[in-house]
């Protein structure tokens, strides 16, 4: 976040748009440097703007004085619309979550009468503030009813806003619209925030609504459910819903989720603020669909006083299973063959205490299927999540006499968080429920095999684990491809030749960026344009590993992602590594990931093979790198190399590019043999291979 706030009068509103300030960290966001360029500038020149506010530790200064010095020295063009926006919604008076709020409203006004706004932009500020009032209590009132989780925002609140408001619209005209304009601030302010936010990722939002729509018996998913809310992902996810509910106990969160559900389209929206499990607000739905991301593990969900809930049809949940008195209010909340879709974590599966609950629903019909996820598909991370699909018997039900198991974490065996491949996953989830799937990753149980003394639902216990390694034949050819990589390896180990050090002039890659022998770029949260073909994304791990590009960029043309070419060098910027990578032919075209940097050299000035192995040099990232938290952080401008001519340069690059392709085979050989050791272990253990 760029640490920018707003100067106020006595009277609590903002005087004029000037009165923004900004923190020396959001000066050097702004000109594209570090903080401690920005304390050099305000020591050696005199015309540098004072201080405005703030401590002496930690001063503010004008944002309007600071950006018109930064043009007069060169170092800034124009602040884009995008950067300004986020700047005077982080200096909202009431803080950046009201100012989002509010923001959405006025976005909300724009989309539902867009031929008003014209009118309104041209008035002045206490007249527009005054013109909102009543317009936005009227928009609000239809799309969510006179009982809402969104409230007008108070006069003074508008009035102050005005500035932002105006660049909110005009941001909306420059991105297509105002969902696009609150997709942007919404996703801004959760990555400046996100120990704050417990997020569904959207392709498992994705895979959640397509789930629980292939599950759906009798009338579609028209009316859907989240029962904690949170952001609003899930139901975001679902496809022309007819009316969507939404719960959440944080009332900002329940505002902003009935916001984005409301610019996202023309469904019936109810959000309502409060604890679910405490304060049921819709305890008269009847919904076509649930999807859900309860809270996790929560001791104090209600347990002493809700002993009697008529909700627990199944049986009354232990005090340690919060997360199966969650799947009762979801079927609780269905209509007769109703489907809920549930993320759980994998204790619930086979916890001791919650296995007459588990019991029940599957013998009267109500849990249908069980299916692992691999880890890192949404948080915590570090683990394989569950999902449950569940669907509520009729009065003429009659139980299916058998049960869902699908594991998936077969399919990536070494993905992580931003390398898995969901359209793959979903694929997989999908042809398993219509009973497509692989025998290794789908299985259905009969359900009187099921009810033993555990009744463990966890889906590696009904599942065979894939060997490491495969057949004796796929291990034998294992090792014939390390041993040719270990004879390539030993072929491409380099001879080190003794050399004189003497001193050479140094540049630094600040300095090369300011004469343009390079420019720098950094990775961020862009989005890919609606419509357009998957944009394959660069990640901190694939450039740490040397694999190919893993990531993918989430639907919506919120934020223009940076795109790599080759001969570009990219740079992981934390965790106190000496790693660079040239960009390749196969490379080029991806998106840059979240904390990396890219540099982009001039060909006739700059040879990237040489820039990336300096670059490499473990006393060079030590005297660049710093604190920051906990991590290491990468000042990349404070990287020096050489200043050699170009034929020199090149000579180096051609024996840092040998380097690399040294490296890359010792990594292929590594791989080959752990999948090899794995593969004989598990050959060994479960007979396919036999000791010579």
């Amino acid at each position: 976040m760029l640490g920018v706030h707003s100067r106020t009068r006595g009277d609590g509103q903002v005087p004029e748009e000037s009165a923004t300030e900004v923190t020396a960290a959001g000066i050097a966001r702004l000109a594209g440097v570090g903080r401690a360029a920005v304390s050099n500038w305000r020591r050696r020149h005199a015309d540098f703007p004072k201080p405005v506010g703030g401590t002496e530790t930690s001063p503010s200064f004008s944002l309007t004085d600071v950006e018109q010095w930064l043009r007069d020295q060169g170092k800034l063009a124009e602040v884009p619309l995008r950067e300004r926006l986020w700047q005077q919604l982080s200096g909202h008076p009431a803080g950046t979550v009201a100012g989002l709020v509010h923001t959405g409203c006025v976005l909300l006004l724009l989309r539902e009468r867009p031929a008003a706004w014209p009118g309104l932009a041209a008035l002045p500020d206490d007249r527009l503030a005054g013109v909102l009032s009543t317009a936005l209590e009227e928009v609000l009132t239809v799309r969510f009813g006179p009982v809402r989780a969104v409230h007008t925002p108070a006069h003074a609140d508008m009035l102050a806003a005005a500035p932002l408001f105006r660049a909110a619209a005009e941001l909306a005209g420059e991105l297509g619209g105002a969902r696009q304009a609150f997709e942007f601030l919404l996703g801004r302010h959760l990555d400046a925030n996100p120990r704050q936010y417990t997020l569904t990722p959207p392709p498992l939002a994705e895979l959640m609504a397509a789930l629980a729509a292939a599950a759906a018996t009798g009338a579609p998913a028209g009316t859907v459910l989240d029962p904690a809310s949170g952001t609003g992902g899930l139901l975001s996810a679902v496809p022309d819903p007819t009316a969507l509910y939404a719960q959440d106990a944080d009332p900002d969160l329940a505002a902003l989720t009935a916001l984005r559900l409301a610019l996202h389209g023309d469904a019936d929206i109810r959000s309502a603020v409060g604890d679910t499990l405490r304060a049921d607000a819709f305890p008269g739905l009847a919904a076509d669909t649930v999807l859900c991301h309860p809270p996790f593990n929560e001791r104090a969900w209600g347990h002493d006083e809700l002993a009697y809930d008529p909700r627990w049809e199944y049986g009354f949940p232990a005090r340690t299973e919060s997360e199966l008195a969650w799947v009762q209010h979801a079927l609780a909340r269905l209509r007769d063959g109703g489907t809920a879709v549930l993320l759980m974590p994998p204790a619930v599966a086979s916890r001791r205490s919650g296995r007459r609950i588990r019991a029940d629903l599957l013998r009267r019909g109500a849990l249908r299927a069980v299916i692992a996820l691999p880890a890192g598909a949404a948080p915590p991370y570090g683990i394989p999540l569950h999902l449950w699909v569940l669907v509520r018997p009729g009065s003429d039900h009659r139980p299916p006499a058998e049960a869902l198991f699908v594991d998936t974490a077969g399919l990536v065996p070494d993905a992580g968080r931003d390398k898995l491949p969901w359209t793959v996953l979903q694929a997989a989830v999908l042809d398993a429920w219509a009973g497509r799937g692989e025998e290794s990753v789908a299985r259905s149980v009969p359900v009187v095999e099921l009810l033993d003394d555990e009744v463990d639902l966890a889906p590696a216990r009904y599942l065979a684990a894939p060997a490491a390694g495969g057949t004796a034949p796929e291990l034998a050819a294992v090792r014939d491809r390390l041993d040719e990589t270990l004879r390539r390896t030993l072929g491409l180990a380099p001879t080190p030749v003794a050399a004189r050090p003497g001193p050479r002039p140094l540049t630094t890659v600040g300095e090369l960026a300011r004469t343009g022998a390079l420019q720098l770029r950094t990775g961020g949260p862009g989005a890919a344009a609606s419509g357009t073909a998957p944009v394959p994304v660069l990640t901190e791990y694939d450039v740490l590993s040397g694999g190919a590009p893993s990531g993918t960029l989430p639907d919506g043309a919120a934020e223009e992602p940076v795109l790599v070419a080759e001969g570009d060098v990219v740079v992981p910027v934390l965790g106190g590594g000496s790693t660079a990578r040239v960009v390749d032919a196969a490379t080029a075209g991806a998106a840059l990931g979240r904390s990396l940097q890219l540099l982009r050299p001039d060909p006739a000035a700059l040879d990237p093979w040489f820039l990336a192995g300096f670059l490499r040099g473990t006393a060079n990232n030590r005297q660049a790198s710093s604190f920051a938290s906990t991590a290491t952080r990468l000042d990349v401008r404070r990287l020096q190399l050489p200043r050699l001519p170009l034929a020199d340069q090149r000579r180096h690059g051609a024996h840092f590019r040998a380097l690399a392709e040294f490296e890359e085979a010792l990594r292929l050989a590594s791989r080959l043999g752990e999948q090899l050791v794995q593969g004989l272990y598990d050959g060994l253990a479960d007979g396919s291979v036999q000791p010579e």
